[in-house]
């Protein structure tokens, strides 16, 4: 489902259930005689719904009993096997789980094998594993093999980066996603909803992305959004993940002072039949690195690194990263 559609129906939600309730804390009226730049009440109440059905969805996804709150390891896997567990007595120990999950083994060919423990009551991709198998990465194009433990609520899976392999481990208890901090935002504000303008690049075109363990990814580049802000022009390079929309991966002034410092994240639609785009800064968001010390993160390249103070979306985490 596109995520314009269910963000249109989470806010349709989000009316019926205010008709109820009354107004949102965030609408109350500003003190009279008191100016703001647009104060909250002054906001078209469809644009202040949609905006919280947004925040309401980007929660719900940040705590989901996968969700990137969940996580609890990655563990970089050396060529040859190496056994799994929570035990002492394991090459890659997990900090939760069964004693002994099993047995992982990297083989010179980048296949990557594994062997249930004999004390593990284990699924793959859903269904009961109880012999050896060859496990797919996230780099396959049906997404990475699905290793459930403790009656689902763990899950391991095999990432790839680059000539590395890594065992990315999560559990529905960990302590970052059953203490979650919430979410802060800069005010919802109209004025930071700009239509930009897209400019193509040649078909085929890729950059460089670094990411947060040092490594460097090649993106699909198809071009850059340019929008104006206080009479300056800025541009942003856009990436195509293949879902559909542009992915915006972008630094600002804000970055360290109020934001995330190692940047933050944006999708926007593809252009529309006249090149134009909608940025909403008001949903730019932290990325997965902002809450856990075993995500990869991508860096915002050189070209995304804006001289604006971008006071929209959300501020920086102020909970425990989980390292």
């Amino acid at each position: 489902m596109k995520r314009s559609i269910r963000i249109a129906a989470a806010a349709a939600m989000v009316l019926a259930a205010g008709c109820q309730r009354g107004p949102h804390p965030a609408t109350t009226a500003q003190t009279p005689g008191k100016e703001a730049s647009k104060p909250m009440a002054q906001q078209d109440p469809t644009f202040m719904l949609e905006e919280q059905a947004w925040r309401d969805q980007r929660r719900e996804g940040l705590l989901r009993p996968d969700g990137w709150t969940s996580l609890i390891g990655l563990h970089w896997i050396d060529q040859g096997p190496h056994f799994v567990g929570s035990g002492g007595d394991n090459g890659i120990r997990l900090s939760m789980g069964p004693q002994h999950l099993g047995m992982l083994d990297l083989r010179t060919d980048g296949s990557v094998h594994f062997v249930p423990g004999q004390d593990a009551a284990l699924t793959l991709d859903g269904q009961p594993l109880k012999g050896a198998t060859v496990l797919r990465t996230d780099a396959d194009e049906s997404g990475p093999s699905v290793i459930a433990f403790d009656d689902g609520k763990g899950q391991a899976t095999v990432i790839q980066r680059g000539d590395r392999y890594g065992l990315r481990v999560k559990h529905a208890d960990a302590p970052t996603r059953l203490h979650f901090a919430g979410l802060d935002y800069w005010p919802a504000d109209a004025s930071w909803r700009i239509t930009g303008k897209f400019v193509p690049h040649p078909a085929g075109t890729t950059m460089q992305v670094a990411n947060i363990i040092g490594g460097l990814d090649d993106a699909k580049n198809p071009g850059a959004v340019e929008f104006e802000r206080d009479g300056k022009t800025y541009r942003i390079e856009a990436i195509d993940e293949g879902d559909g929309e542009l992915f915006l991966v972008f630094a600002d002034r804000t970055n360290g002072h109020g934001s995330y410092g190692a940047g933050r994240f944006l999708y926007a639609s593809m252009p529309d039949a006249h090149g134009r785009v909608t940025l909403d800064f008001n949903q730019g968001y932290n990325p997965p690195c902002a809450f856990t010390s075993f995500a990869t993160c991508p860096l915002p390249p050189s070209q995304n690194r804006l001289d604006l103070a971008i006071e929209a979306g959300e501020k920086a985490y102020a909970g425990d990263h989980g390292s």
